[in-house]
């Protein structure tokens, strides 16, 4: 019994020789709390990622994007909402409602397309790109001149001899994740 008292005991006693060590490192003037307790007073949530956020948003309402493009891909507009969603769930503090919001924002596709870039000298193509385009509109309800409407536009390109539909699938993940970063990066990211 007097084995674990004394374990216990030296235990604490490094505990308490740590504290005031570290009380002593710490050394923290009255000017110094005086100092952190006014700029507490003055804040904005930054996050790790760049984002900053004024601490009165809380919300965010990412709608579904509609797909208009010419040539309709069946999956995209659902994948493209969902990377959107799960980027800000990941990356900042807001909380995602279906109505209403602090930050609210739309968009369509408006393009989706293929087309041949590089011509070799035979006349057919040694690459083909696919382009997705997206018009979005932002509304922050604290700010008014964060708002903005604006067309994003990413591509990749894959060699002519891979069947679009064979690569299709991969693209449009690397295309969608370009997309959500530019959208992100507008909307949250103060340069």
């Amino acid at each position: 019994m007097k084995r674990p008292v004394r374990l216990v005991l030296y235990v604490l006693k490094g505990i308490i020789n740590r504290l005031a060590a570290l009380k002593k490192t710490l050394n923290i003037s009255y000017c110094g709390i005086i100092l952190i307790a006014l700029l507490s007073g003055c804040k904005v949530n930054y996050s790790f990622t760049g984002a900053s956020i004024p601490p009165e948003v809380k919300t965010i309402n990412i709608k579904y994007f509609k797909n208009n493009a010419p040539l309709i891909e069946p999956t995209l507009s659902q994948k493209l909402t969902d990377d959107l969603r799960d980027k800000f769930i990941a990356e900042t503090s807001l909380t995602l409602v279906n109505q209403g919001g602090d930050l609210i924002i739309e968009g369509v596709i408006v393009n989706y397309n293929t087309r041949p870039v590089a011509i070799q000298e035979n006349d057919q193509a040694a690459m083909n790109r696919l382009t997705i385009e997206i018009d979005v509109v932002y509304i922050n309800t604290f700010d008014e001149n964060a708002s903005f409407e604006t067309r994003f536009s990413r591509y990749f390109d894959y060699s002519s001899t891979q069947n679009l539909l064979d690569v299709q699938e991969e693209l449009i993940e690397v295309i969608n994740q370009m997309l959500v970063e530019d959208v992100f990066n507008k909307a949250v990211i103060n340069w």
